[in-house]
């Protein structure tokens, strides 16, 4: 059966029964980056099989039906007890039903690289498509084997980033301040779009939570003792995910963001850690953004989402009233365009 969680102690309780589990999964996640969606959480237990499944529910405005979508970063679904011979039939139903009394009309995830089980998981529900790739260091390599495998180019900015300024750890809230106001300068400069700019309250309580582990550094100039640079970086359990980061305009030929990501490669390191997720390009595009993570590591993972439309009449429906492409990418479609301004009641 499946069984809905929204508490912080029952969700907690039950993402830490399973051995595998990323910040993207806690309820603390979910409550900052739900946006206008209601964070579930699915539990589905059927003799000694586990599964949970993370989501947002929201509502299709100016109608009678819901869909859902997962936080941005690698959530999906964890499970534990799932056999070579595992036959998700049941699951299957019970998923379908669950959305199906809920009026969900179509459902969106994004999954983590870092756990490929998830695909046995799903593959029967809806389909799986390839987004791109996401750059990851290995940990479990010595720290000067991992550094040997570094750019040429990289090797000497990063020689020079150490030779003019230091890196220390935002241990306090002026301290987390001078991250966020680098952070929206950063964004300003590069007009990013305004999913891109979060308020301070999200900076606040991501570096607060108890949930997972947040280490915030600052790339400070030795001379000017001016902070030039911010990176933000959060873990749980084995794998670091390079969150967000910025650098002052005046000290863009410093790379001072490069250090940062050195630094918490090697702390990651001595702290026993798996591996360190850098991350894709812009909308997970094969561009310079992620020319710039390859830098520091060749090691690249296929970055996958889920789609399914539980239900293709009102889904098609919804799409063709708002004159969508049917060509495009975007998922669900009937989200692609302007508010919504139909009535399906």
């Amino acid at each position: 059966m499946i069984e809905v969680i929204e508490e912080k102690k029952y969700w907690d309780d039950f993402i830490s029964s399973f051995d595998e589990s990323d910040l993207y999964h806690t309820f603390d996640y979910h409550m900052i980056a739900k946006e206008d969606g209601k964070p579930v959480l699915l539990k589905y237990t059927h003799n000694n099989v586990s599964i949970c499944l993370p989501l947002l529910i929201r509502d299709i405005p100016n109608t009678s039906f819901n869909d859902a979508t997962s936080v941005y970063g690698y959530p999906g679904p964890l499970c534990k007890n799932i056999s070579d011979n595992f036959d998700g039939a049941h699951f299957k139903s019970e998923l379908l039903q669950y959305f199906s009394s809920n009026n969900i009309v179509s459902v969106f995830s994004r999954l983590n690289p870092f756990m490929p089980i998830q695909h046995r998981i799903l593959e029967s529900i809806g389909e799986i498509n390839n987004k791109g790739q996401v750059v990851s260091i290995d940990l479990k390599k010595p720290i000067d084997q991992q550094r040997q495998e570094f750019g040429k180019r990289l090797k000497g900015q990063l020689n020079k980033a150490r030779r003019h300024c230091r890196v220390i750890k935002a241990e306090n809230d002026e301290e987390l301040q001078e991250f966020i106001d680098i952070y929206h300068e950063n964004m300003d400069r590069v007009n990013a779009k305004p999913m891109y700019y979060f308020d301070d309250e999200y900076f606040r309580v991501i570096a607060k939570s108890n949930s997972f582990h947040t280490e915030t550094l600052l790339a400070v100039h030795n001379e000017t003792r001016e902070v030039m640079g911010a990176s933000m970086f959060i873990y749980k359990n084995s794998v670091v995910h390079y969150h967000l980061s910025g650098t002052k305009t005046e000290y863009l030929p410093l790379m001072p963001t490069k250090l940062l990501i050195d630094e918490m490669r090697i702390k990651a390191s001595k702290m026993g850690l798996s591996h360190f997720n850098l991350g894709g390009g812009l909308s997970s595009a094969n561009d310079s953004l992620l020319h710039f993570k390859s830098s520091f590591s060749k090691d690249m993972s296929d970055f996958y989402v889920w789609k399914l439309i539980v239900n293709p009449e009102v889904y098609n429906k919804l799409t063709k009233e708002l004159h969508t492409q049917q060509n495009s990418d975007f998922f669900p479609l009937y989200r692609c365009s302007n508010p919504l301004v139909i009535n399906t009641k």
